[in-house]
């Protein structure tokens, strides 16, 4: 089993969801929904792979929003949240 597919099947602890990329979660979300999708899971199962599918949702959206703030700050947003535009010189 390669890395990449042993982070896919691998359940993230609940310190571990921060401490994946954007993009090892939403790997690994795709992972649990299709493996909830199936439907042939026990409970007990279904409900942990819900928990660490909102654990892996909500640090992937703090990630997405912390880069999303970090775009405004290099783009200029003025008081009403408009970019600040500059002339381009030529």
């Amino acid at each position: 089993m390669s890395q990449e597919t042993a982070s896919i099947t691998k359940p993230a602890a609940p310190e571990q969801a921060s401490a994946l990329s954007f993009e090892e979660s939403t790997r690994r979300l795709s992972a649990i929904v299709e493996e909830l999708e199936g439907g042939e899971l026990p409970l007990e199962r279904s409900l942990a792979l819900f928990e660490e599918g909102v654990r892996l949702a909500r640090a992937a959206k703090d990630r997405l929003d912390r880069a999303e703030r970090r775009v405004e700050e290099l783009l200029g947003i003025d008081a009403q949240g408009k970019p600040i535009v500059r002339e381009f010189e030529s």
